[in-house]
């Protein structure tokens, strides 16, 4: 059986976007997920039964400690013999395919989630291009994550090499069982929307509130829907970052104040919440992929995103939402209460939304791909090889 080594920087993206993935592949390769050493590695290899293996990484630039875990990469490498080694996110692509290219492993496969360096500026951006151009000149395969990051990696002329990206773009994928308006998720949507008002329109988000998702804008888009309609209600998931992008204190004052903002915190399980709203709002300036979007969607809710990465990848405007410019507030108060005054609208795309996710998202058509270009890619090694 050939060996398949899974790696990021930090336990929790494999944990996110890997979810019953690995187990897959363990059907097919001998897995090791290697990332930094924590619980959640831990408890991954336990839940998709591979091997892991712990190696510190730093998230952020620190020299000396990449050069350790350059070293013990190499170690690692040149002791296992992988076929293929798969890194995601920024810091392990690069170390990754720096050790895997040292030690000649056959296939090296980066996959670009999202982008940073778009959005940065100065020395910060040049150091970003520089390093994923080198992790792109390392790599045998390419796979950014949609559209969007495909067309950031030619225009910023991040590498020459060809660019592949596997089923619709997205490498997560939606479970249509577990994103579904079961029994038990309708039973707890009611008990949330008893809460909030059962003649109210809901908008929700889930994610980080920071200023970088466009909570700035929405909450002021909000409170000026509420003004002219009571009725409306923002239902708002996720936890405060002050160490990234804070937001304004008049922001987080309307978030802890305001009565029809009702701000729960972070929750394990966000379908209770998207069940009981009417439309998603994700008005970010850059994602990636936003599995959030597509959750939101095989829930059975039209979303209103920005013009951004995988954002507009995923919607298409007036059949399963609407798309706003980016750090607009304005338009995007007057997209809100467009929803607000033609309700059927909203309904009319909310019974579109779970068909055209799941008709592009499935996770099964996300693996049945993946697995298809790894057997192609190590079957042309041996061949070359031979």
């Amino acid at each position: 059986m050939k060996k398949l080594i899974r790696i990021s920087t930090v336990p929790s993206s494999l944990d996110t976007f890997l979810k019953d993935q690995l187990r897959m592949l363990a059907t097919h390769f001998e897995v090791v997920v290697v990332s930094s050493p924590g619980k959640t590695l831990d408890r991954l290899g336990r839940r998709e039964g591979v091997r892991t293996v712990s190696i510190p990484m730093a998230r952020h630039i620190s020299l000396l400690k990449d050069i350790v875990a350059l070293v013990r990469l190499v170690a690692l490498f040149a002791r296992e013999r992988p076929d293929i080694v798969h890194s995601m996110t920024p810091k392990a692509g690069l170390l990754a395919m720096l050790a895997a290219w040292a030690t000649r492993v056959p296939v090296r496969i980066h996959t670009f989630t999202g982008l940073v360096f778009p959005t940065s500026t100065g020395g910060k951006q040049k150091l970003l291009i520089a390093m994923d151009r080198l992790t792109c000149r390392c790599a045998t395969y390419i796979n950014p994550e949609g559209r969007g990051v495909e067309d950031d990696l030619r225009r910023f002329g991040i590498t020459r090499k060809p660019l592949h990206i596997i089923a619709n773009g997205n490498v997560r994928g939606i479970d249509p069982d577990y994103y579904a308006r079961t029994p038990e998720v309708e039973r707890e949507a009611a008990e949330v929307r008893g809460k909030i008002g059962e003649e109210c329109f809901v908008f929700c988000y889930v994610g980080r509130l920071v200023g970088d998702k466009g909570i700035n804008e929405l909450v002021e888009a909000f409170t000026r829907l509420y003004d002219e309609a009571n009725d409306v209600r923002l239902l708002m998931l996720g936890g405060y970052e002050e160490r990234l992008a804070p937001l304004k204190p008049q922001t987080r004052h309307e978030i802890e104040r305001h009565p029809g903002i009702i701000a729960v915190g972070r929750k394990p399980d966000v379908r209770p919440y998207l069940a009981a709203s009417d439309v998603f709002v994700l008005p970010s300036y850059r994602e990636g992929f936003p599995n959030v979007v597509m959750e939101a969607g095989a829930m059975g809710l039209p979303s209103i995103v920005t013009d951004i990465n995988g954002s507009n990848e995923i919607i298409i405007p007036h059949e399963n939402g609407l798309i706003v410019p980016p750090r607009d507030g304005d338009t995007l108060y007057r997209v809100m209460r467009s929803f607000v005054l033609h309700p059927q609208e909203a309904r009319l795309m909310a019974l579109k939304a779970r068909m055209l996710i799941l008709s592009r998202y499935d996770r099964a058509q996300i693996w049945e791909a993946l697995l298809k270009e790894y057997n192609g890619l190590s079957g042309n090694e041996e061949a070359r090889s031979g």
